[in-house]
């Protein structure tokens, strides 16, 4: 069983994200210099939100009038208060009117700078190196990213629109009790403003990191079904069902009572929230109707003091749930803006140009590779494949086969030697251009969740589907396609699972047809297929590595047997190289594991 989730140390850092280099990073979202409309957009939602203060502002004094004109005697002016009572009614009315036309104006702003800082999260993370997205948790850097861009939406909305007109009726408010009241009234509700904005934040800190929990236990959970859901033929092989509902409810259940403490505070905050402004309200009202009794202040005025703080209290009653959503869109959009300032591993020169592939010769020289400081990989790796020609890697498992072709895409960069391509340094060259020239059939072939073609057709941007269909042609599997009753629209599911592994293979294959790179690597692509799968898919890789310079790195060797030269890697060095004759001659590792592998086949045929 899991262990009881605490509040982090990570958690709680989170919780107290820094405000203002937050704020100052989400800013120029929202007043983009390349995007003028937007600015008037701004501009205008600004005024309407004026207007809107303005109109509101003056209802108080409106509505103290027409009580004014109520009193004893003044029945024949009755006109006035009339006048006056649907004046307040259209100040009213206007108010309403001014703020959802500001929304209308604004609401595009929002989206497209949710859209903008979308994209750019999106695009920083394609960047990131093989290194980040093989450690990090799909459901999580999700979650992280879908809650640091809603968030942008709602801090515009509550910065521009809540706390910015709240502070201008706040300085309003102090003027006007100053200059018809007393400067004493105003002393006090600027004092009840202070003390009220102090028990929020103190409050609502305390809350944020509560909800900082919730958001981590959030995180876990979906991380947690997401990646259950992902290995759900696992789950089964070993009969983990219980084990995986049981981890599930464990965290399901720690989510649970972080959310019970964080909505229980919130009733402490209302609670003293409404004393601190009831108390105002009270001792305001009670000195102006003191002063009414002195003489000092008309009826009136009582309605005006009433209007002006009930007016006031309205904002500040969703100052709370406003500096929540404040603290907790900080929270999250801190979280996402650290994925954004993990720097990638792998960055292109400044002044690095296109990657010229005139033969496609590939030189490996003095290569030493290690994921980890720790460890090395590879250990002085030299080698050199001519133009045109095939080169077999083989070696047991971890002698660094799979490393070379990562490090060939340039995934990852040497901490010692050089990878060359027709004589340029492939860390000079820009990254776009190095992969364009490499085509790739893996191992494990993984498909988008969506058709066939689109598989296929993934292997070139603008392909055509005369030019799909003749790559599903030359990858042996256009016939196989032509019996599905939706043809190429047909839907291989999640990584392709709709799909046997012969026929992802050979989807593999046709997106590097169409591709029609230069240089192609098959990094053990028969190597979870059967024998007659297998015989099927190597006569079409022979068609692809015609005319290509070709690195085959390879577990059965039975596979390589007529490539034109072989490595043979041991714990990251290359023990052995030449032909496939020359290797069974030299009575080596590579004729040991011929002579393994063909003993096991012999043990294969017998069962069969």
């Amino acid at each position: 069983m899991s262990p009881p989730f605490t509040i982090s140390a990570q958690t709680a850092s989170r919780a107290d994200a820094p405000v203002w280099p937050t704020l100052a990073r989400f800013l120029p979202y929202l007043w983009p210099a390349d995007a003028p409309g937007q600015r008037v957009r701004i501009v205008g939602a600004g005024l309407l939100v004026a207007a809107s203060k303005a109109i509101q502002l003056s209802m108080g004094f409106v509505y103290g009038a027409a009580i004014d004109r109520m009193q004893p005697g003044l029945e024949p002016g009755v006109a006035i208060a009339i006048g006056l009572v649907i004046a307040y009614a259209g100040a009213r009315f206007s108010g309403v009117l001014f703020d959802n036309l500001r929304n209308v104006v604004f609401e595009r702003v929002g989206q497209q700078a949710t859209r903008h800082l979308a994209q750019s999260v999106f695009a920083h993370l394609h960047a990131l190196s093989l290194r980040f997205h093989l450690s990090r948790r799909t459901g999580e850097v999700t979650k992280v990213i879908e809650r640091g861009t809603r968030s942008i939406d709602t801090m515009l909305y509550f910065l521009l629109f809540n706390i910015a007109p709240t502070i201008v009726e706040l300085i309003a408010v102090l003027v006007i009790f100053w200059l018809k009241f007393s400067i004493w009234l105003a002393l006090a509700t600027l004092a009840m403003v202070a003390v009220y904005i102090f028990f929020t934040r103190k409050v609502t800190d305390w809350r944020n990191a509560l909800r900082a929990q919730m958001n981590d236990l959030d995180t876990l959970t979906v991380s947690r079904s997401v990646d259950s859901l992902l290995n759900y033929e696992t789950v089964k092989y070993f009969n983990a069902e219980a084990r995986e509902i049981e981890r599930y409810g464990t965290t399901a259940q720690s989510y649970a009572d972080a959310a019970v403490k964080s909505e229980n505070s919130l009733s402490i905050l209302n609670i003293g929230q409404s004393l601190i402004t009831n108390a105002m309200m009270a001792g305001a009202m009670g000195f102006t109707v003191w002063g009414w009794s002195k003489g000092m202040f008309a009826v009136g005025d009582v309605v005006l003091v009433n209007t002006l703080l009930a007016q006031l209290f309205r904002p500040l009653d969703l100052l709370g749930m406003v500096y929540r959503m404040i603290r907790q869109g900080i929270i999250d959009m801190d979280a996402m803006f650290s994925l954004v300032d993990r720097a990638p591993e792998i960055v292109d020169a400044p002044d690095a140009p296109p990657l010229a592939v005139d033969h496609g010769a590939i030189a490996f020289e003095g290569v030493t590779f290690g994921y980890d400081d720790d460890r090395t990989i590879l250990d002085d790796v030299s080698f050199s494949v001519p133009a045109g020609s095939t080169l077999a890697i083989v070696g047991p498992s971890g002698s660094g086969k799979s490393t070379i072709a990562r490090l060939l895409f340039r995934f990852y960069d040497p901490q010692a030697g050089r990878i060359a391509i027709d004589g340029q340094d492939i860390a000079g060259v820009r990254q776009a251009s190095l992969r364009a020239a490499i085509g790739i059939v893996p191992q494990d072939t993984v498909l988008f969740n969506d058709t066939i073609g689109y598989n296929i057709a993934y292997g070139r941007e603008g392909a055509g589907q005369d030019e799909v269909v003749a790559a599903a042609e030359g990858a042996s599997i256009a016939d196989f396609i032509a019996l599905l009753p939706d043809g190429y629209d047909t839907q291989v599911g999640e990584r392709g699972l709709k799909l046997s592994g012969g026929e992802k293979q050979r989807v593999a294959i046709a997106r590097t047809l169409l591709k029609d790179p230069p240089i192609v690597v098959l990094d053990e692509a028969t190597s979870a297929l059967d024998s007659r799968t297998e015989a099927g898919i190597l006569d079409t890789l022979d068609r692809v590595a015609r005319r290509r310079t070709t690195i085959t790195i390879a577990h059965r060797l039975s596979t390589i047997v007529d490539a034109d030269a072989i490595l043979v890697l041991d714990a990251g060095r290359i023990v052995e190289r030449g032909s496939h004759r020359e290797l069974l001659t030299a009575n080596g590792l590579y004729a040991e594991m011929w002579q393994r592998q063909a003993q096991e086949r012999e043990k294969g045929e017998l069962v069969a």
